[in-house]
């Protein structure tokens, strides 16, 4: 069977902050209408290279390329939507305004927005204030931005950050149905077992570099460890690092 053409492609992609290399010679691709989880420790160039390869910090060398076509910053926001972690958009406005304003630039219908709001259980939020929320909150409140955009590629960084366990379970099941719906999802995470319950493919990154790409079947293939076959995330991600 003759895989799709991928969606994007990182080639080469390097940053330096002053004599500190945060990436060196990064690369993957993302394919349509998967799950790819980027994974590594803290400190390994997770959030640095989410903000390049969305254009929101400049790299040093590389490429991202779509269709064969090579994006410059500006014209990624037509491939993707970015959301970063930590970020605390509007405080003063309510959920009901952040949902309408953005839905409003993407031409989303009230049904597509009750549907939003319905799926991630935040009803009640609608009248509170952005700056008022909790983190569980607010997380879940900017996933139904992201969810509320047009782009093909939504890439989302920690968007488990912050829910229980009931909550990420939950908002698993929201984002696989995003797929369903054609979308492709991109998701930094640093909890193994969150990455390997919901991701399709994996970007292993460490030190800034790229140290494998594929399924877990694909990265257990790659590494030499005790009952293979079986090997965990964390146990191939161990081995490669």
């Amino acid at each position: 069977m003759t895989e799709p053409s991928p969606l994007l492609v990182v080639r080469g992609l390097s940053k330096r902050f002053s004599s500190f290399q945060a990436l060196h010679l990064v690369q993957f691709s993302v394919r349509p209408g998967e799950v790819l989880g980027l994974i590594g420790p803290n400190g390994s160039g997770k959030t640095t290279l989410f903000e390049c390869v969305a254009g929101v910090m400049p790299a040093d060398s590389g490429s991202v390329s779509s269709g064969g076509v090579s994006l410059g910053a500006e014209s990624r926001k037509d491939v993707l939507y970015f959301m970063p972690d930590g970020i605390r958009p509007w405080p003063d406005q309510t959920v009901a305004w952040a949902l309408e304003f953005v839905g409003g630039l993407y031409g989303v219908t009230a049904a597509r927005r009750a549907e939003i709001v319905a799926a991630l259980d935040i009803g009640h939020l609608l009248g509170s204030h952005m700056g008022e929320l909790s983190k569980g909150e607010h997380k879940r409140a900017l996933l139904a931005l992201g969810l509320s955009a047009s782009q093909p590629l939504l890439m989302l960084d920690e968007p488990f950050d912050g829910l229980d366990a009931r909550q990420t379970r939950d908002v698993m099941g929201v984002l696989r149905a995003e797929t369903r719906r054609g979308r492709t999802l991109f998701l930094s995470i640093h909890q193994l077992g969150d990455a390997a319950r919901i991701c399709d493919r994996f970007v292993l990154l460490n030190a800034g570099r790229t140290v494998g790409e594929g399924t877990l079947d694909e990265l257990r293939a790659s590494v030499d460890v005790a009952e293979q076959s079986k090997a965990t995330l964390e146990e191939v991600f161990l081995a490669l690092t």
